[in-house]
């Protein structure tokens, strides 16, 4: 059984935060794919097989919010869906408001509740970490500044979006692991020029609040 699995969902992103990480022979880092689909599959797969007492998913994030300063990192206390339900932009309609959970629940013991489209992430006691509170999954990152502000518009306390936070997470909390997410903060959610993105200084501090982690939950 390994003490901590942690996820990273490119190998760009791994080739910067691996070196930087202090991990235990307990410890494994894993690539967990690009994207919701990808992130969800390999995510399950994995916890399946290395049987972790906690997950944490490291990599870059664009900030909604200007309370997330680029280049630095951030833990998130919750990640929701956006883009699962009826419709598009403005005349979305999220699953939750058809009725319909992501996943409805089953019987057994214990009982599997059911989730719908937010995840509360395990807590974790980590004294002057920077706190992002709720981080916006997407199934596509936000191409424009207007897109970004409609999703922002949607879910008004989201600071930061990813691609793949809520899949790890689902995956996670259908088998009963805690999930712990950090994010670096790379760019401006809707600014494709990467020109002025800060992903390594991003990644490095992402790496330095993940070490912080693992010293306090060994």
């Amino acid at each position: 059984m390994s003490h901590h699995l942690i996820l990273v969902p490119t190998d760009s992103e791994r080739r910067v935060v691996e070196p930087l990480l202090r991990v235990a022979p307990t410890d494994q880092i894993a690539l967990c794919g690009f994207g919701v689909v990808a992130a969800a599959a390999r995510a399950a797969m994995l916890v399946a097989a290395v049987r972790p007492r906690r997950v944490v998913l490291v990599g870059i994030a664009g900030r909604f919010s200007d309370t997330l300063p680029l280049g630095g990192a951030a833990l998130f206390t919750e990640v929701a869906c956006d883009g699962i339900g009826v419709g598009a932009g403005a005349a979305h309609l999220p699953a939750a408001r058809l009725g319909w959970p992501q996943w409805p629940g089953e019987p057994g013991s214990p009982p599997s509740a059911p989730i719908g489209d937010a995840i509360t992430l395990a807590p974790v006691e980590l004294t002057g970490a920077p706190a992002g509170g709720l981080l916006l999954t997407v199934a596509a990152g936000s191409a424009t500044g207007a897109e970004a502000a409609l999703r922002r518009s949607a879910h008004p306390t989201a600071t930061a979006e990813d691609m793949e936070g809520f899949a790890v997470a689902l995956a996670c909390a259908l088998a009963a692991v805690p999930c712990t997410i950090v994010r670096g903060i790379a760019n401006d959610a809707g600014d494709r020029d990467h020109a002025r993105w800060q992903s390594r200084a991003a990644l490095e501090s992402a790496a330095a609040l993940v070490n912080s982690l693992l010293t306090i939950d060994r």
